[in-house]
């Protein structure tokens, strides 16, 4: 998360691994339901599913060096392609100090700007990924892990299924009590963010 230049992050113990992979697997185990007609009409068992992934930024997809500069976290811009490439939305969750603007849109011009003027490295952050999936506290009581940015993901998500994932344990069993997938990035012996695949999975499991 981005505030993690503004607060020590904290770091927490989650167990997410092999259990989290078979939820996914078992939950699309219906996909194939067949169809049923419903007035006369055949009707398909699955429902699009639009999963939307939502991350945290600092130290999920950026990290800050000791010398302030800003640069992407090892294998955030290689998975935001391959999200890119299956055409699955992405966001950030984020906190910045409520003082950066009115709006959502102003708050996060700011938090671009903030991020850019330190950044390294030849390619830039992918900000035009997010497009208006950038949300961040109106108010410092809103600030994670406040459960009231994940609600407003959600309001907003049009019934889409919603992924979260952050370095801290914390925010991940926030999101998860929410009913987001929730994945911890970066922990020993586990894909260092949830699988594609998988997220892909989501898009065709019924409702």
């Amino acid at each position: 998360m981005y505030e993690s230049a503004l607060r020590g992050p904290v770091r927490m113990g989650l167990a997410l691994g092999a259990a989290l992979v078979s939820t996914v697997l078992c939950a699309t185990a219906g996909a194939a339901a067949p169809a049923h007609t419903e007035g006369g009409a055949a009707r398909v068992g699955v429902e699009r599913a639009c999963p939307v992934v939502y991350f945290d930024l600092g130290e999920t997809l950026v990290h800050t060096a000791d010398d302030g500069s800003t640069s992407y976290h090892p294998g955030a811009a290689a998975y935001l392609r391959s999200l890119r490439e299956r055409h699955i939305k992405v966001g950030l969750i984020t906190n910045v100090p409520s003082s950066w603007g009115s709006t959502d849109a102003e708050r996060a011009a700011r938090l671009r700007s903030e991020v850019d003027a330190t950044w390294q490295g030849s390619a830039p952050f992918a900000w035009k990924d997010f497009g208006d999936r950038i949300l961040t506290p109106r108010t410092e009581a809103e600030r994670k892990p406040a459960p009231v940015l994940w609600q407003r993901a959600k309001d907003l998500s049009g019934g889409c299924r919603l992924v979260y994932q952050a370095e801290t344990a914390e925010e991940v069993h926030v999101a998860a009590s929410l009913s987001y997938l929730a994945y911890q990035v970066d922990r020993p012996h586990r894909p260092a963010y949830l699988p594609v695949g998988l997220i892909e999975l989501l898009g065709h499991r019924p409702r």
